[in-house]
């Protein structure tokens, strides 16, 4: 036995803990428990000696109920049957009332849940045949198992902590007697967790093991005993309470009061639905005597979908409120749809007090904190970045932050940056106030690295956020300061832990306190509560709705018993699935006694296959069919019908002559003659969808590689007079430089490398043989621009041209590239399919006498160009055209959804304008 232990035995009664108190009061659950339990207080013999000097004075009295809202129930209880000036008795908590005592000076203070946590996960990870055993691929796999180690062990200490002082033999003895409860077979195979779980509670069981304090701090209340206690609870005391209240019984007077769920007082048709609700021993009950009847405030509600539950649900609570009910309760049994209801009730401007609180993981202000951590861990991958970047906690002051992030995001979308703050940072050359945001991001990334302590990860956190200004938006935030004391109290319990941890530790340890951490949003309203079902016990509402009340929310699933099986856990005094179903049904069955109105509410189709109504609920219908009674009423909900005016939708044709741009290029000249609207979408109101980002190369990123490599060789090539081979290795050289960087970076890019080393010769046997007709190369890649008017108006023209050559003559011609076949470009020109070569002879400041598509794929092993016919008159029909088209948006023509179906087939806009719709 640890010493630190031998003064908590001195305090316990030397007696069996199998007691019984014979000031016991049982109640019946019904909505007089506070008023029956305040009259018991009050005229109890074994309270007759509390107030012995004043009857109105009960300052004397000491009362313990299970929560902070039971206190005030029983207060009014208390004054109601008081009805004058009077003292009432202390009520508090267990909990309140344990921290309300004087810390023992000897004693050494509990460890934190933080520091058990990584103080036992530290020692896991040293172990491999651990990770083997549980199947865990890195070490914080192991963090949720010594989370679930640390529980069983509570678990543990409550059940057996209390014999262990007594009979530490009968443990051991008790410990061997729940494994002979085990196969042969299955006790060879749980041997290694067995004692694993053996091993770490005993070693748990130290000075600063927090549950073994709290006994030792329950058990010195009990020696000391200084007036008459009163213990009100609605469950049977745990081992713990159970030790306490016979020990505070040899010293003052106790009266515990709780339910009575013998037979005889529960209602006869919940009794004669679910006889597993009363005591074992209990003899059934007579229902001849106690007929069935259906309660008349009991109803069924049932839905075909989740949002027509959700809708139901609100207007039942709406109708309520309306009906002058000012308590309302709402068990969130399942808690998809009870969130749905709040949304529509909150909509209706009807607050919700949501006792079942939620993760603070799903907030906005924990999600800003795991992206920063994502974008750490996987070194600025572009969509990780950008994620955070949009968090309203990150850069809240920085000035115009919007309008930076999206020239970020456009210009890594642009760039097809998959991620690395080198490439991030190189993208926004152009850019220099975008690129000092991420320049800072990615110094503070930089000093997550190597391993610390974690003292040292929490300073360098909280330096981060200040640093990245996201302190001032998180402490505004209450989410966000709840985060803010979660890693404040993390630094105030880890400080005697030296061990050092990976950043992948730390983020898994803060992932799992947020996960593991309920955030209740702070109240405005109290007039309805959320809260789960066993928040209901002891408490009375004007009505309730039970949202979940199918087989699958009711009763709740029951978690994973890991390491243990039923039968162990029975043995060790545990809890099992049949002890909690059936707290659970008793929750359920004192929910419907207390309350007066209440409506049980499902949806009775989920994936197109019916759901069937909960087990209890069944079972409850057929015991009032077996005695005769009515069935369980349905409850109609009237929602409010609304009628709308129709109006069938035809084709959008939008007026906008203020939005026309000052500037065209080509693609959004061919945007507007393929589809006006979408050009009115996609240029005037600017709703192009930004480029996507892939992981693998695309092909836009091949064609810009192959506009680099050209117009490198054709400079070099200009230079100096090189024979065949020469050019060959020239051009062999200048794509080695571009793709090699290219590869290094993405070894995707190795299949759009190979294709164009094959395309190469073809190329330069092509290249030769223009040259050999007297077309040299001019210059490449270069912007033009140029301005068009007319009467009233005019419009800059803009584009990159590829390349231009001149011939002897002195004459020009405009060369694209494209990486598509040759038969496909021919039919493009001969089908007029867009004007971009015309376009560029319009723009180009020399006169352009010809173009030519230049497909970069060899067609029968030849590369191969499409002269476009009648360049000159295409290039005048085009000007006239334009400036006719541009005229008219400026005098308000309309601008209609006409594209074709291969225009709208891959159209971005197409659910702006609703085709399919007119």
């Amino acid at each position: 036995m640890c010493s630190s232990l031998a003064s908590v035995g001195s305090a316990l009664p030397q007696r069996p803990l199998a007691y019984m108190l014979h000031a016991l009061v049982l109640l019946p659950a019904s909505d007089a428990f506070w008023s029956q339990a305040a009259r018991a207080m009050l005229h109890h013999p074994a309270m007759a000696n509390t107030n012995a000097t004043d009857a109105r004075d009960w300052s004397a009295l000491c009362v313990l109920v299970p929560t902070m809202v039971h206190v005030q129930l029983l207060k009014a209880a208390l004054a109601n049957e008081l009805s004058g000036t009077c003292i009432l008795p202390r009520i508090m908590t267990m909990a309140a009332w344990l921290a309300q005592q004087v810390p023992d000076a000897e004693r050494a203070p509990p460890a934190a849940a933080s520091e058990r946590l990584m103080g036992l996960y530290a020692g896991l990870r040293q172990h491999g045949w651990l990770k083997k055993l549980f199947s865990a691929r890195r070490n914080t796999d192991l963090l949720p198992l010594a989370q679930t180690l640390l529980g069983l062990s509570d678990e543990l200490t409550q059940s057996l902590l209390p014999q262990l002082q007594l009979a530490p033999q009968a443990v051991e003895q008790r410990w061997q007697a729940a494994l002979e409860q085990l196969t042969p077979s299955a006790r060879h195979v749980l041997s290694d967790e067995a004692q694993l779980v053996w091993t770490i509670w005993k070693g748990q069981l130290d000075g600063a093991d927090a549950c073994a304090a709290r006994f030792a701090q329950m058990m010195q209340l009990g020696a000391r005993a200084e007036s008459a206690l009163v213990w009100i609870a609605p469950v049977e005391p745990d081992p713990f309470e159970q030790v306490f209240l016979a020990a505070y019984g040899e010293r003052q007077s106790v009266l515990p009061i709780q339910l009575d769920w013998r037979a005889s007082a529960i209602h006869p048709l919940y009794a004669a639905a679910w006889p597993e609700l009363g005591q074992a021993q209990d003899a059934p009950p007579v229902f001849a005597a106690r007929q069935p009847s259906m309660p008349s405030g009991l109803a069924l509600c049932q839905a075909a979908s989740i949002e027509s539950l959700a809708q139901q649900g609100a207007q039942i609570i709406v109708d309520w409120l309306a009906a002058g009910k000012s308590a309302l309760a709402i068990v969130a049994q399942d808690r998809v749809v009870a969130r749905r209801i709040r949304a529509l009730l909150e909509r209706a401007e009807v607050g919700v007090a949501d006792e079942t609180g939620w993760k603070l993981s799903t907030s906005r202000a924990a999600a800003a904190l795991a992206a920063w951590f994502e974008v750490v861990l996987s070194r600025a991958d572009t969509s990780a970045l950008l994620d955070l970047l949009k968090s309203p906690y990150l850069f809240a002051e920085v000035p115009d932050k919007p309008s930076l992030v999206m020239h970020i995001e456009a210009a890594l979308r642009r760039a097809n940056v998959p991620g690395g703050w080198e490439a991030a940072v190189a993208a926004l050359k152009s850019a220099p106030d975008a690129q000092a945001l991420v320049a800072q991001l990615a110094a503070q990334a930089a000093l997550f690295g190597q391993r610390k302590t974690l003292t040292e990860w929490i300073a360098v956190t909280a330096d981060t956020l200040d640093a990245l200004g996201m302190r001032g938006a998180l402490a505004a935030d209450a989410a966000g300061q709840q985060v803010i004391e979660l890693l404040d109290a993390l630094e105030r319990e880890c400080t005697s832990l030296d061990q050092a941890f990976s950043f992948s530790e730390w983020r898994a340890l803060v992932s799992l306190q947020l996960e593991s951490t309920e955030f209740v949003a702070p109240e405005r309203d109290r007039r309805v509560v959320m809260l789960p079902l066993n928040g209901a016990r002891l408490r009375v509402f004007d009505a309730v709705l039970v949202v979940g009340a199918d087989a699958a929310h009711l009763p709740s699933p029951p978690g994973e018993a890991l390491f243990f099986a039923n039968a162990v856990r029975r043995e060790l005094g545990l809890a099992t699935r049949e002890i909690l179903q059936r707290q659970q049904l008793r929750d359920f069955a004192e929910l419907l006694s207390v309350n007066r109105e209440v409506v049980l509410a499902w949806q009775d189709h989920k994936d197109g296959e019916p759901n069937p109504v909960s087990p209890w609920i069944e079972r409850l219908q057929l015991a009032l069919a077996r005695h005769g009674a009515s069935a369980l009423k349905i409850h109609k909900v009237q929602i409010a019908q609304r009628d709308l005016q129709t109006r069938v939708p035809g084709s959008p044709a939008p007026q906008a002559p203020q939005l026309l741009p000052t500037r065209l290029s080509a693609s959004a000249y061919n945007k507007l003659v393929a589809c006006p609207y979408q050009f009115f979408a996609e240029r005037m109101l600017a709703l192009s969808t930004p480029d996507e980002l892939s992981d693998l190369p695309q092909k836009r990123d091949y064609g810009d590689w192959l506009h680099q490599i050209l117009k490198k060789y054709h400079d070099a090539a200009n230079v100096e007079k090189l024979n065949a081979n020469q050019r060959a290795v020239l051009l062999a050289d200048i794509s080695e430089s571009v793709f090699q960087p290219v590869l290094l970076q993405n070894p995707a890019a190795l299949g759009f490398y190979v294709r164009w080393k094959k395309v190469i010769p073809a190329y330069l046997d092509w290249a030769n043989e223009r040259e050999g007709q007297g077309w040299q190369f001019a210059f490449g890649e270069r912007e033009f621009s140029k301005t068009l008017q007319w009467p009233g108006g005019e419009m800059t023209l803009h584009g990159w041209v590829d390349r231009i050559d001149e011939n002897d003559a002195g004459e020009f011609a405009v060369l694209d590239y494209k990486s598509t076949g040759h038969p496909a470009l021919k039919k493009r020109l001969e089908e007029c399919e867009d004007h971009q070569l015309a376009f560029y002879g319009l723009i180009a400041d020399v006169p352009v006498a010809s173009a030519h598509y230049v497909s970069l794929e060899p067609h029968n092993g030849k590369t191969r160009d499409v002269a476009a016919p009648r360049y000159a008159d295409w290039q005048h029909q085009l000007s006239s055209q334009i400036v006719d088209n541009l005229r008219a948006i400026s005098q308000g023509a309309s601008l209609k959804a006409s594209g074709i179906d291969a225009v709208c087939e891959y159209c971005n806009v197409r659910g702006l304008c609703r085709k399919g719709t007119w």
